[in-house]
């Protein structure tokens, strides 16, 4: 894993880009706004995928696999904190004297001079994020965006608009969003999560209270999450809007069903403004509050700002529907925390009817499946009726000796519920061979479990036929 220096002084020029992992949603973005200012972009990743097919069809140079070769006409080298030191094209810049910037120094550069609207927090970033792009983009405000992942109707994770407004999904993970000079701080949730960076949770809050000092405007945090509402008095900005179900937040969520697509009112300094989405779960209700806070902040007449949530229409890989065999849907989610996998099994059951929900999990980083592997199990015991737990994705991680998918599976009170299997085509037939008509099945995790998605499908169709 990569330590870059984020004391670096950013460059005034930075010239022609390379991008190491350029496939990965939030450097492909990244890469597409560089090349939308007609800077000139390389990069490389170890396979093939849709950002790196975009990006190329957009002029930028992609190499499939990793060599120094690569990095011969680079005046810049961009890196993301998952890269491994010994990567042939990091050496090289370090032994060439290519400045090396970590993704979000090169999103500070990129940001800088606007008016940041940052979204923060353990879970549902990319939603909300998604969210305020997509009322901007409707409401005409055209609005530069870098995602964490593509947005349905936008059709894009970033673009690069005409106006003084950015929104960014801004990453906690290493402490890189303080980096950003921040107009508009939203902040979710906050979890204990990420410590093998940061040490302790309460190094987490740290950074949380930091983050939102920062921010030049305006702070909207959740009134409702109990780690927002820890941090909430430590923070010394003078401007704070709070938002959530509880009584005293000053953007208040309402009366919220949540059979099917979720709808809910937002009470508002004496107004009350409807709601319908069209993303079903009780937290996204949560997330579309913020949004509306940060909309309204921002000069959109209330009314407007209420329409204009309606016409999100979620982002890939969360709660994205793959296709459907013999009645079976297919669906994949990012979740890779408890919080995150409870709200997505909670809102795939306020639509799945009489169908039962199949989890296939993988969990992500050695650390995170050691310190949580109970609760991860409890919750897909919970909130799932079958579960299949595939071999952990180390991410930036060597392995740790004893930490598979067995412990989450282990952690099972009800055996009958759950099976660890590593390899995956056994994974999708054993799925294939439980899933009958009218099931949902969902993949989880942030790792590469999107790919066993095409085996799943095949597995039904050999079943279904």
């Amino acid at each position: 894993m990569i330590k870059p220096d984020l004391t670096l002084t950013l460059p005034e020029t930075i010239g022609r880009v390379h991008f190491v992992g350029v496939g990965g949603s939030g450097m492909s973005g990244i890469a597409r706004l560089f090349l939308q200012a007609g800077i000139p972009v390389t990069g490389s990743d170890r396979v093939e995928n849709e950002y790196t097919r975009a990006l190329r069809e957009l002029g930028a140079d992609i190499h499939i696999g990793h060599a120094a070769s690569n990095v011969a006409d680079a005046d810049t080298l961009v890196v993301t904190g998952a890269l491994w030191q010994d990567n042939p094209e990091y050496q090289y810049a370090l032994s060439h004297g290519i400045p090396v910037l970590h993704r979000s120094q090169a999103l500070a550069w990129l940001t800088s001079g606007n008016r940041l609207v940052a979204v923060a927090g353990a879970h549902g970033k990319s939603g909300t994020t998604g969210m305020i792009a997509t009322a901007l983009v409707g409401l005409g405000a055209d609005p530069s965006f870098v995602n964490g992942a593509v947005i349905e109707g936008l059709e894009t994770n970033a673009r690069r608009g005409e106006s003084d407004l950015f929104v960014i999904e801004a990453d906690e993970s290493d402490g890189s969003f303080l980096l950003y000079d921040t107009a508009v701080a939203l902040i979710l949730n906050i979890d204990d999560d990420h410590l093998d960076h940061y040490g302790s949770y309460g190094a987490v809050e740290d950074a949380f209270v930091a983050f939102a000092d920062k921010a030049r405007d305006l702070v909207v945090i959740s009134a409702d999450d109990e780690g927002a509402r820890s941090v909430t008095p430590r923070i010394s900005n003078p401007n704070v809007v709070t938002f959530g179900e509880s009584e005293g937040a000053d953007v208040r969520v309402t009366d919220i069903t949540t059979d099917g697509p979720v709808a809910f009112s937002i009470l508002w300094n004496g107004g009350r403004y409807d709601v319908r989405l069209r993303v079903p779960g009780r937290h996204q209700a949560h997330n579309a509050a913020g949004a509306f806070a940060v909309l309204t902040y921002l000069g959109i007449e209330p009314d407007a700002a209420a329409a204009a949530l309606e016409s999100f229409g979620g982002t890939h890989r969360r709660f994205e529907l793959h296709g459907t065999i013999g009645g079976v849907s297919v669906y994949d989610d990012y979740a890779h925390h408890p919080a995150e996998v409870k709200a997505v099994l909670e809102a795939a059951r306020t639509v799945v009817g009489d169908g039962r929900i199949i989890a296939v999990h993988q969990p992500h980083t050695y650390s995170r499946t050691q310190r949580l592997a109970q609760e991860f199990a409890d919750t897909l015991e919970q909130y799932a009726d079958e579960t299949i737990v595939l071999d952990v994705f180390g991410a930036r991680e060597d392995p740790v000796p004893g930490v598979t998918g067995a412990l989450v599976s282990g952690g099972f009170h009800d055996q009958s519920k759950v099976a660890f299997i590593s390899d995956w085509q056994e994974a999708a037939d054993r799925t294939a061979a439980i899933a009958r008509d009218g099931d949902f099945v969902i993949t989880l995790g942030c790792g590469d479990v999107y790919r066993i998605v095409p085996q799943l499908l095949d597995s039904l169709r050999r079943a279904d036929g």
